[in-house]
């Protein structure tokens, strides 16, 4: 009298009458899938990350070129250290407004803002007063080296800021994520490349209006960036393009040109590209993975 044969069962627990390395029929077509984690782009919600990128780049040139100003000697130092200052108060009262109705109803007391106020100011204030008594010193810095040494130096700190940045964003001022060690290197990667070209200007006041300048816009602008809303940082990507093609188009028109056609690159094009591409996604999952535990 013949016994039945049970089926195979996928356990090591078991004793079971076939071969350690028996695979019955089918067994990898039903268990294969495609794309299991596959979550499909849209053009618009890339078009909205992808500002965060032209932002930054459009500080970059704006730098730049109140750079080439100040060397030139066509840019009054006072004038934009009066700029800065006007920027820093627009840019605290945003913050501080932001924080406000980010806040509301969250609870907090007052003595706490007053405490971070009072440490904003000091910061400030000491931040201020260490540009000023360090202005000489940065100028003659790199009094010995040439100056193709300093534009490469310089390029190779702002394409490392470039590719460090973090362009994430944050919907809240009271909950706002920890500084990442990128972020953290992007930042100080700007700031040397400032100091540098810094030390190939004239005198003490540009040299301070320039790191002035640099300060606000690589390390406390990136701050108020990540809190905006869609809303406004579609205004903010609009505001800084065009005010950095304004300002290098009397330098040059072929560099505006072709930095001009970098943005539109990075802003529509290259989301469009990515959806476009996605079609092509083939990721392949089945048993030859590792496994992975569900707890429950």
């Amino acid at each position: 009298m013949s016994t039945k044969i049970p089926p195979w069962e996928k356990v090591l627990w078991k004793n079971q009458p076939y071969p350690d390395n028996y695979i019955p029929e089918g067994a990898l077509e039903s268990s294969l899938r495609k794309n299991p984690n596959f979550k499909p782009y849209t053009y618009w919600p890339l078009v909205h990350l992808s500002v965060a990128i032209t932002q930054h780049l459009a500080t970059i040139f704006i730098f730049l070129s109140v750079f080439v100003r100040l060397k030139d000697r066509s840019l009054d130092p006072r004038v934009l250290i009066f700029v800065s200052l006007g920027c820093f108060f627009v840019g605290y009262f945003v913050w501080e407004v932001l924080q406000y109705t980010q806040s509301f109803g969250g609870g907090s007391k007052h003595g706490t803002k007053r405490n971070e106020r009072m440490k904003t100011l000091k910061s400030s204030i000491l931040i201020f007063l260490a540009l000023m008594s360090l202005s000489p010193v940065l100028r003659t810095l790199s009094a010995a080296t040439s100056s193709d040494s300093i534009w490469a130096l310089s390029a190779c700190l702002f394409l490392l800021n470039i590719l460090l940045a973090d362009y994430g964003s944050s919907s809240s001022v009271a909950q706002a994520r920890p500084e990442r060690l990128t972020s953290v290197l992007s930042m100080n990667a700007a700031i040397s490349s400032s100091v540098v070209l810094a030390s190939r200007l004239s005198n003490d006041l540009a040299v301070f209006a320039l790191i002035q300048f640099s300060v606000q816009s690589f390390t406390l602008f990136p701050m108020l960036r990540r809190r905006l809303q869609v809303p406004m940082q579609a205004l903010l990507t609009f505001a800084l393009s065009i005010s950095s093609l304004i300002l290098a188009v009397p330098l040059s028109s072929t560099i505006t040109f072709l930095f001009l056609l970098v943005l539109l690159a990075i802003t529509f094009l290259a989301p469009a590209v990515l959806v476009w591409a996605q079609k092509y996604k083939n990721e392949i999952r089945g048993p030859w993975d590792v496994a992975v535990p569900k707890v429950n």
